[in-house]
C-alpha cells in the first residue's frame, strides 16, 4: 500500500512529504532496518515510542505513525489518536485482503507447539503463513498478519491474552475461519475473576470461525460447548466425541487412521493430536500428515545463545527455517553487542513459496541491512543462488560437506539457521565451547518479565540501575549485561573494576557503577567511563591526590548498616574536602537499607531514610547542585515507594527472587545435568568417599556429572538433597565428590543419558538454599564458571 493511502485504513491527520510504498512496519528501534520504505509507530508502553523517533530518523527512517507532532525533517508523518489502534488496523486491513483459511490457536497452553506442529504438516501440501515464534499479543498479531503474501494457500496465527478486554481486538484483526482451543489452566489467571471468565474471553478469538476444534475429555467441555454452539469439532480419549482417539505404543489413533509417533509425554501427544485433526479438516490425507510428523521433533520452540569456539557466541536455530523466522532470529542480534563480526549459517528454505531467484534476493537485501559480515550457505538452493550474495560467502552442497571443511570462527557472533532436513546442530555441536554435561539455563523471557515487574512500580522519572555483580548473580555477566542494555536500563552496578573494564571491552556503553572500586584503579575510570563508590575519607583522599584522573563519583552514606560508607559523624569533613576541591563531580549519593524486606524492622529504615534525607540536603547545599540520590534495593522498589527518590537499585529480583513475596516473579535459571552411568550395587556395598552412603537392599545409582567444584555443595551429600529426573525426586548417596554426585534411583524410572534437573521448578533454588541452610543468593552465585551457560529466548 501506498503511504498516502493510510488514512483510508486509519482516522489521522497526513503530512506528505514524499509518496511511498510501505514495504515494512516497525516498532522498536533497536531492530528497525532503517529502509526509505520502512514505518516507524510510535507505541507508548513501558516506554514512549514518540521518545525514539528521532533515533528511528537518524537510522533512514522517513516515515512515522504518531501521536503528537515531532521535529522530523523531510518526513511522511500521520497523526493518530492512538498508534496501537492504528498498528491494529493496519494489520486487519491487511488480512482482510486475502481469502484464505486462517487458523487460529488460543489457550492457556501448547498455543506455540500447536501452530508450530500444525505448519509444519500442513507445509506437505500448503504454502503457509505463521506466526514468527510466540508472536501472540496485541502488538505481535498485527506484525504477523503483514507477513501474508500473495503466494500464501493457508495461514496460522496465535493469539495470548492476559487480561480481559483483550481478546476482541486480536479476533477482529485475525478473523480466523478455523479455530483450535488447545486448553484452559492456569497461566494468566491473575488478569480475571474466576476461570470461566478467561474462558469465555478466550474464546472469543472464534467469532468469525465456522468450525472450532477443541479435546472433550477436559474439566470445562460443557461450558466450552455451550459458548461455541453448532460451530463445535470435539475429540476425546473417552468416545462420544467428533473423533474418538487412542494413544498407545507410540501411536495416535484417529478413528481408523494411525499415525507413528516418537515420543510418550501426554502434554506432546495432546498438542500433536490438535495438530492432526486440524490437518485432517483442512484436507491432507494420511501419508501427508504421516510424513510431516515425521519432521517433527521435541525440540526447543526456542533461540539459544551458547559460548562457542575461539571467543565466538552462538545462536542456535537449527531446527526451524523460513524467512520471517530469520528475520527475528537477525533482529534478536541486536541485543547481543559482544562480538561485532556476524556470520550466518543458513540451509536453503524449503516451501517459502516464492521463486527462489525472488527469495534468495530478498534474503540478501535482509543481510545487509542486518549487517551480516559473512553467509555460509547450506543446500543446493541457495548455493544456486550464490550470486546475489558477497564475495566472502561460502557455499556448501550439505551439511556433511560443511563440517569436512569448516572454516575458521573467531570472536563472532554465529547464527544457525536451518531447516530440520539439513541437521545443522550438527555443525552447533563443532562449534560450541567444550564443556561437560551439565549446564545453567538463563532465560531471558524471564529476565524481561521480572524486569517489568519492577519497572511499572517507578515512576517515569526514576532510574533504574541494575546490579550485575558477581558474574550477574551466576548467570552470566556479558550476556546479561547485554539483555539489560538492550531493555534500556540506565546503569549497571559491578562489584569491581575488572568486571567493568569486561563490559566495556564487549559492547556495554551505558553508566556502570563500581561498588568497591580500589584506590589504585582510579585512572581506569575516566578511559573507561566509569564511576566510582566513595565510601570513606581515606578513599576520597586518595582519589584527590591523584591530580590527573577526576572520575564521577557517588558517594555511599553508612545510615546505619554499618559495611560501607561514611558515617554521619564524619560528614562535616566530607563537605569540608568537597568545597575545597569542586572539580570532583559528584554523581549521585546514596546508602543501603539493610532490612527493607522486614516489616519488623521498619522503624529502622524508615531512622535510616532520615538520617539519609538529612545529610543529602547537608551535601547538596554545600555542592550548589543535586546528583542522583539513590537507597533502594529489590525489596525496597516493593515495600518503600516514597524512598524511590532519583534512582532505584534492582538486584537479586531480576533472576526471580522477591523477599517480599509480593510479586510473580519467574526463575530465570535452571540447572540441568545427564545420567553419565547407572551402577548396580548390592545390599550391604557403599557409594563414593569414606563409604559413607550405605545400602540396606539391592539399589541403582546414577553417577551425575556435577561436584562441589561446579558449586554442588558437599553438605547436599548423603541424602541431604535431591534431583528430579523423570519428574523423580532422586535423593543424593554418599559424599558429594570434586566433579561428580550419586543419586539413590531404586524407586525411579531413570536410564543413562536422561536429564536431570539439579535445580529448576523441582526442585527449587529455594529448595536447595534451605537444604543447605543459606539463602538463593548463594546457591545461584556458586555456579562455577566451568559450568556453560546458555540463554534462551523463547
Amino acid at each position: 500500500m501506498l503511504f498516502s493511502h493510510l488514512p483510508n485504513i486509519i482516522k489521522g491527520r497526513l503530512n506528505l512529504n514524499s509518496d511511498i510504498v510501505v514495504s515494512g512496519i516497525s516498532t522498536d528501534t533497536r531492530i528497525i532496518s532503517g529502509s526509505s520504505n520502512e514505518v516507524f509507530v510510535a507505541l507508548k508502553g513501558k516506554r514512549d515510542g514518540h521518545d525514539y523517533a528521532k533515533t528511528a530518523w537518524d537510522k533512514g527512517v522517513r516515515n512515522f505513525i504518531l501521536e503528537k507532532e515531532l521535529a522530523l525533517p523531510n518526513s511522511n508523518i500521520l497523526l493518530v489518536n492512538n498508534c496501537l489502534d492504528a498498528l491494529q488496523k493496519i494489520g486487519e486491513y491487511h488480512r482482510k485482503h486475502f481469502d484464505i483459511p486462517i487458523i487460529g490457536i488460543t489457550g492457556s497452553n501448547g498455543k506455540t507447539t500447536v501452530k508450530e506442529w500444525l505448519s509444519t504438516i500442513l507445509a506437505k501440501k500448503f504454502y503457509v503463513v505463521k506466526s514468527p515464534k510466540s508472536y501472540n499479543s496485541q502488538i505481535g498479531v498485527p506484525l504477523s498478519l503483514l507477513e501474508i503474501e500473495n503466494m500464501h494457500d493457508i495461514g496460522v496465527f496465535e493469539a495470548g491474552i492476559s487480561q480481559k478486554g483483550e481478546m476482541r481486538n486480536l479476533a477482529r484483526m485475525i478473523s480466523p475461519t478455523f479455530g483450535i482451543f488447545t486448553n484452559i489452566g492456569q497461566a494468566h489467571s491473575h488478569g480475571f475473576s474466576s476461570t470461566r471468565e478467561k474462558l469465555q474471553e478466550k474464546l472469543q478469538l472464534f467469532a468469525s470461525a465456522g468450525k472450532v476444534l477443541f479435546r472433550k475429555d477436559t474439566q470445562y467441555f460443557e461450558l466450552i460447548e455451550e459458548e461455541l454452539g453448532n460451530k463445535k469439532i470435539s475429540w476425546s480419549l473417552q468416545g462420544n466425541a467428533d473423533y474418538n482417539v487412542e494413544w498407545e505404543d507410540e501411536t495416535i489413533r484417529v478413528g481408523k487412521l494411525n499415525f507413528n509417533v516418537e515420543f510418550q509425554s501426554k502434554t506432546h501427544l495432546e498438542n500433536l493430536t490438535h495438530s492432526i485433526i486440524a490437518a485432517l479438516e483442512m484436507g491432507l490425507n494420511q501419508q501427508q500428515i504421516q510424513r510431516g510428523i515425521d519432521l517433527i521433533e521435541i525440540v526447543p520452540m526456542r533461540l539459544e545463545l551458547k559460548k562457542g569456539i575461539n571467543g565466538s557466541y552462538i545462536l542456535d536455530d537449527s531446527y526451524n527455517n523460513d524467512e520471517v523466522g530469520l528475520k527475528v532470529a537477525l533482529d534478536y542480534l541486536e541485543s547481543h553487542k559482544q562480538n561485532e563480526n556476524r556470520t550466518l549459517i543458513l540451509s536453503d528454505i524449503l516451501q517459502s513459496g516464492k521463486p527462489d531467484d525472488e527469495l534468495y534476493q530478498d534474503i540478501a537485501k535482509m543481510l545487509r541491512e542486518k549487517k551480516i559480515n559473512r553467509l555460509i550457505g547450506v543446500g543446493p538452493l541457495i548455493s544456486a543462488a550464490n550470486a546475489n550474495f558477497p564475495d566472502n560467502s561460502l557455499f556448501f552442497k550439505n551439511t556433511d560437506n560443511l563440517l569436512e571443511n569448516l572454516p575458521a570462527f573467531q570472536d563472532e557472533m554465529i547464527v544457525v539457521k536451518g531447516a530440520r532436513d539439513f541437521e545443522l546442530e550438527k555443525v552447533v555441536k563443532r562449534l560450541e565451547q567444550t564443556s561437560h554435561g551439565t549446564v545453567l539455563e538463563v532465560n531471558f523471557e524471564s529476565l524481561q518479565h521480572n524486569l517489568s515487574q519492577y519497572q511499572v512500580r517507578l515512576k517515569p522519572e526514576t532510574k533504574l540501575m541494575v546490579m550485575v555483580k558477581a558474574n550477574a548473580y551466576g548467570s552470566g555477566i556479558l550476556e546479561v549485561a547485554n539483555f539489560l542494555q538492550h531493555q534500556r536500563v540506565d546503569m549497571l552496578g559491578v562489584a569491581y573494576v575488572d568486571e567493568a573494564i569486561q563490559l566495556r571491552k564487549n559492547g556495554i556503553n551505558i553508566p556502570i557503577m563500581i561498588m568497591n572500586p580500589h584506590t589504585e584503579s582510579f585512572e581506569q575510570f575516566e578511559r573507561y567511563d566509569l564511576q566510582a563508590e566513595v565510601f570513606s575519607l581515606a578513599h576520597l583522599d586518595r582519589l584527590l591526590k591523584d591530580t590527573k584522573h577526576h572520575p564521577k563519583i557517588h558517594l555511599k552514606i553508612d545510615t546505619g548498616m554499618h559495611r560501607l560508607g561514611f558515617s554521619y559523624e564524619t560528614i562535616n569533613e566530607l563537605i569540608e574536602k568537597l568545597e575545597m576541591n569542586p572539580n570532583v563531580k559528584v554523581e549521585g549519593i546514596f546508602t543501603h537499607f539493610s532490612s527493607a524486606d522486614s516489616s519488623i524492622q521498619d522503624d529502622f529504615t524508615i531512622k535510616q531514610a532520615q538520617v539519609f534525607e538529612e545529610v543529602y540536603e547537608r551535601l547538596t547545599n554545600a555542592l550548589g547542585y543535586q546528583p542522583i540520590k539513590h537507597a533502594c534495593n529489590s525489596a525496597g522498589i516493593v515495600r518503600w515507594p516514597q524512598y524511590h527518590f532519583d534512582m532505584v537499585r534492582l538486584g537479586i529480583g531480576l533472576h526471580g527472587f522477591d523477599p517480599t513475596n509480593k510479586l510473580q516473579l519467574r526463575q530465570s535459571s535452571q540447572l540441568k545435568s545427564i545420567v553419565s552411568q547407572i551402577q548396580e550395587v548390592k545390599a550391604g556395598e557403599a557409594v563414593g568417599y569414606g563409604r559413607n552412603g550405605k545400602v540396606e537392599r539391592a539399589s541403582k545409582i546414577a553417577i551425575i556429572p556435577i561436584g562441589y567444584e561446579d558449586g554442588y555443595l558437599r553438605i547436599f551429600g548423603n541424602g541431604n538433597a535431591k534431583m528430579s529426573i523423570n519428574k523423580s525426586l532422586c535423593p543424593t548417596i554418599g559424599n558429594i565428590c570434586m566433579d561428580m554426585t550419586m543419586l539413590d534411583v531404586t524407586d525411579a524410572n531413570v536410564k543413562e543419558g536422561d536429564e536431570v534437573i539439579v535445580f529448576g521448578s523441582e526442585p527449587s533454588i529455594e529448595d536447595l538454599a534451605k537444604w543447605a541452610g543459606t539463602i538463593p543468593y548463594e546457591i545461584l552465585t556458586n555456579v562455577s564458571n566451568r559450568v556453560k551457560r546458555i540463554f534462551i529466548s523463547e
